[in-house]
C-alpha cells in the first residue's frame, strides 16, 4: 500500500501520493452489497484517518439517481468527512473502465461473456470515465475543501457494452 494511499482496489491502484492528503480509496464498491459489518468497517477505518490531513473521498454517482442501501451508505460516509476532517473532497464517480473489480458493471458483462452466460440489458444509461480522465481530474483537487463530480461519459448500456465488453 502506498503512503497516503487507504485501500488496494482498482481506484487506489491508479493513485500516486500527495503531500499532506489522504487518499480514501476502501470503501464499499459493491452496490448491491448487504452486510452491515461491510458498511461499518468502511466508517471505522475512515474515522482512524489522520483529522489534519486533506481527505479524499470517493463517493458515487449513484446517490443522485438511486436509492438503496449503498447509496444511502455513501451519503453518510460524505457527511461523516464533512463533520470530522478540517480540509476534504469528496469525488463522486460514476463506472470506471479499469481494473477487475468483478462489481463494475464492465466487468460483470465481462465475466457473463467469458462463460457464454447471457444477460438482459436494461434501456438505460451510467456514467463511465475512463482512467486518463479520472486521474486528470485527481491532480486538479484544490487544497481547499469542496466536491466533485466526475461523471465521465453518459453512455447507454447497450453501447457500452458494444464498446467495453
Amino acid at each position: 500500500m502506498k503512503e497516503g494511499i487507504i485501500g488496494k482496489g482498482d481506484i487506489a491502484s491508479v493513485l500516486e501520493p500527495r503531500l499532506g492528503f489522504t487518499y480514501f480509496a476502501s470503501g464499499v464498491s459493491n452496490s448491491r452489497e448487504e452486510r452491515e459489518s461491510e458498511y461499518q468497517r468502511e466508517k471505522d477505518l475512515l474515522l482512524k484517518q489522520d483529522k489534519d490531513k486533506h481527505l479524499v473521498y470517493f463517493g458515487s454517482l449513484s446517490v443522485f439517481y438511486t436509492k438503496g442501501r449503498y447509496q444511502d451508505h455513501k451519503l453518510e460516509m460524505e457527511q461523516l468527512v464533512k463533520d470530522n476532517f478540517k480540509n476534504y473532497t469528496i469525488v463522486r464517480l460514476g463506472n470506471i473502465t479499469w481494473g477487475d473489480n468483478p462489481h463494475t458493471i464492465i466487468n460483470f458483462f465481462r465475466k457473463q461473456k467469458a462463460i457464454g452466460q447471457a444477460f438482459e440489458v436494461q434501456d438505460t444509461e451510467r456514467y463511465v470515465c475512463d482512467k486518463e480522465e479520472f486521474l486528470h481530474w485527481i491532480k486538479l483537487i484544490p487544497n481547499f475543501s469542496c466536491e466533485m463530480n466526475i461523471p465521465g461519459e453518459r453512455i447507454k448500456i447497450v453501447d457500452l457494452i458494444k464498446r467495453y465488453v
